[in-house]
């Protein structure tokens, strides 16, 4: 147990992750901490030995945690970190607004990130994996990000400077995103929500959003997102070559690859991290030897497994 700074935020040890997580799967976090706002998380950083690991987790929507748990503080942003501030064409969204309700509050002032609001999570892990949809992503939109570093220092970081890609960028690990500045164009709101409800009705109809799962769980190899045109093809969408493999429905244990889309890794409601992991790996084995495609993980992995039971 390490000496925590003083904070005016909340503290607590030995928080089980699975609480957190869409996947409701996971060991324990050292520490998780909630900041009052931003002068405190500078503070703790500032003050957290340089040894001690973070880990910045937003709502948990495209997270594994092992089931060993995660021997780190885990900084957990909230209240004070979800604001949505419009001027213009510029929206500023606070690390922990929730996609959707970004697209929502801007489509009403007339601006559109509607891309946004079928994305399940928050601004801050948005940025980090370059989210999109529809074809746009958040490099589209992007013009700057405030951060915390490691030291509790306040760091503008421009877009073009975070190396943005399909489903990557080069943030830095150990620093944590408080908010982001995003350019929108001009649009009808009620054409803008129309265009919501849409996406919503198709994303219901093929995805199984009533199902625990973390969105999609390996990348397309064809290297971008769906672009929901009528023109989209699917030869390399994760989907199909996980489909072309058989794998439709696949089960492991409590987990499953979903019947109603094959590239959603979901919790039958008694599958451990090990399961929703060993699954996977298993498609992505078996995928490769059936088409030599490599899937790579979109879902992101933390953590130490579950310590083996020895027998007697």
């Amino acid at each position: 147990m390490i000496d925590f700074p003083p904070t005016r935020g909340q503290v607590t040890p030995q928080k089980p992750l699975a609480d957190l997580t869409w996947l409701r799967v996971g060991g324990p976090a050292r520490i998780v901490f909630q900041p009052a706002d931003v002068a405190d998380l500078q503070d703790v950083l500032a003050a957290l030995p340089p040894e001690v690991p973070i880990f910045p987790m937003g709502v948990g929507s495209n997270l594994i945690v092992r089931d060993g748990g995660l021997d780190a503080v885990v900084i957990r942003l909230g209240r004070g970190f979800n604001g949505i501030e419009i001027e213009g064409d510029i929206v500023t969204a606070g690390a922990a607004a929730l996609d959707a309700h970004v697209a929502r509050k801007a489509a009403a002032a007339g601006r559109d990130l509607t891309f946004l609001r079928t994305i399940p999570g928050a601004i801050g892990g948005a940025v980090r994996m370059n989210a999109g949809c529809y074809g746009s992503y958040m490099a589209d939109h992007l013009i700057d990000i405030t951060v915390v570093e490691r030291t509790g220092a306040l760091r503008v970081i421009p877009a073009d400077a975070l190396g943005l890609g399909y489903r990557t960028s080069d943030l830095p690990a150990d620093c944590v995103i408080i908010s982001a500045r995003l350019r929108a164009a001009e649009g009808d709101p009620e054409a803008l929500e129309a265009r919501m409800t849409d996406q919503l009705a198709k994303r219901d109809a093929t995805q199984p959003t009533k199902d625990r799962s973390a969105g999609s769980t390996f990348r397309n190899p064809a290297g971008y997102s769906s672009t929901g045109q009528a023109d989209d093809t699917h030869e390399k969408k994760a989907w199909k070559v996980i489909e072309d493999a058989g794998l439709r429905g696949a089960r492991l244990g409590g987990a499953q690859m979903s019947e109603k889309h094959p590239n959603f890794l979901i919790n039958t409601g008694t599958a451990t991290a090990a399961d929703l992991e060993n699954l996977g790996e298993l498609v992505r084995k078996t995928v490769y030897e059936n088409s030599g495609i490599q899937l790579h993980w979109e879902v992101i992995r933390i953590g130490t497994p579950a310590p083996e039971i020895k027998q007697d």
